[in-house]
């Protein structure tokens, strides 16, 4: 494949992309209409993990041709004691829409599937906006400050999304996956944002923290993950064609402490103040630890 002009090799990966989402898609959507009939926990706890199985067989052929395209080998450090059971909540820094498959590639089979917070506009997205459905994404709005102002109870609705997509989470082991960003990073934002990381935007703690305290007890660690692209921040094209760049992913395993499963995040000051605090610790560890991959990378 990498003997192809690029043109042509972005071309045939997007095609290769299209034909394995549909071919994995269709009994997909059969066994979703059935779990949409049929909405009891116990047909639930049958039909999902087929359901996860259809999308990681779908996840594993997209590494085949992603395989294909590399031109050499991943730097991936953290992954290896990992566990296939369980619940793990997975937090990452966000650089690109090429995030996204590098976290299927490198945690494909070593945790269970990944389950990402989205953007309420990508459910429109053709055929893969109601396979992220069908596999109960969360589908998160979006409002302005201004909008939050005028109407306070927008708050709880994608409280109230996060705590219904938890609740069916806790049935079957799960990923939890959150880019605390909320967005992907740019000069631009981190500009805007006075950010006060070098490689990071500042965190939002009202997912993660929603996720604690809704699912806590469940999870068996926190995964932190960064990821570094070196040669600069690929876009999806840019992978397609073969020309990603380096990529570098450190995963650390860490434990979740017992106390941010139980605090109110929205009503006790006290509490969001020491959840804020031990997100900031986090993002400071990573901030130094991408600063030091880029260092030995020769940034």
């Amino acid at each position: 494949m990498r003997a192809l002009p690029a043109f042509a090799l972005g071309l045939l990966s997007f095609s290769l992309l299209a034909l394995n989402t549909m071919f994995w898609c269709a009994p997909l959507f059969v066994l979703a209409v059935l779990k949409l009939l049929l909405p009891f926990p116990a047909v639930r706890r049958r039909i999902d993990p087929v359901l996860n199985g259809l999308a990681t067989a779908w996840i594993t052929c997209n590494d085949a041709w992603i395989g294909l395209l590399l031109h050499g080998p991943w730097d991936v450090e953290g992954v290896d004691e990992l566990r296939y059971a369980g619940w793990y909540l997975v937090n990452c820094n966000h650089r690109s829409w090429v995030d996204i498959f590098v976290l299927q590639r490198v945690l494909n089979r070593r945790i269970p599937l990944l389950k990402f917070f989205l953007k309420q506009q990508l459910v429109y997205v053709p055929v893969i906006g109601l396979a992220w459905w069908a596999l109960d994404f969360p589908f998160m709005r979006r409002h302005s400050k201004a909008a939050l102002r005028k109407r306070p109870a927008l708050r709880a609705q994608d409280r109230e999304t996060t705590r219904r997509a938890c609740a069916k989470f806790a049935l079957v082991p799960t990923s939890v996956m959150n880019f605390a960003e909320g967005t992907r990073f740019t000069p631009a934002k981190h500009q805007t944002q006075s950010s006060p990381y070098r490689h990071l935007l500042k965190p939002k703690a009202g997912v993660l923290a929603l996720a604690l305290n809704t699912m806590g007890p469940r999870f068996s660690a926190l995964l932190d993950v960064s990821i570094v692209y070196p040669d600069g921040t690929p876009s999806f094209w840019q992978l397609a064609c073969g020309r990603s760049g380096r990529v570098v992913v450190r995963t650390r395993e860490l434990p979740i402490p017992s106390n941010l499963c139980r605090g109110d995040y929205d009503g006790d000051a006290a509490f969001r103040a020491e959840f804020h605090r031990w997100l900031t610790q986090l993002w400071e560890e990573k901030d130094r630890q991408i600063e030091t991959i880029l260092a030995q990378a020769g940034r």
